[in-house]
């Protein structure tokens, strides 16, 4: 089952966690030496650091904003994709309607 936490909850334990990333050697060791005093799981600590340092620009890889863009393109290319095929049988059908070779 997953645990809910705050919005709160979640951007104090990163910041704290960023904090003292200096003093360990991987992110990893760092929220797994950090999460038992926050209450949280390590690798839900990890994942929302990473999550962190990508928003911040300090990692090279797409932030939650282009992701979430991503998304809303990809489910935007669906519905054009779905909307030309009816179009498509559309006119299929109304062409073979006025056919004047079918009369």
């Amino acid at each position: 089952m997953l645990k809910q936490f705050l919005p709160e909850v979640r951007d104090r334990a990163v910041r704290m966690s960023l904090d003292r990333l200096s003093q360990y050697p991987s992110v990893y060791t760092a929220c797994k030496a950090r999460a038992p005093k926050l209450g949280v799981g390590p690798e839900s600590l990890r994942r929302w650091v990473v999550g962190a340092q990508v928003d911040a620009g300090e990692k090279a890889r797409s932030s939650s904003d282009e992701l979430e863009e991503i998304d809303r393109l990809r489910a935007e290319v669906r519905d054009v994709t779905a909307s030309n095929e009816i179009l498509k049988q559309a006119s299929i059908f109304f062409a073979r309607e006025i056919d004047p070779r079918r009369r």
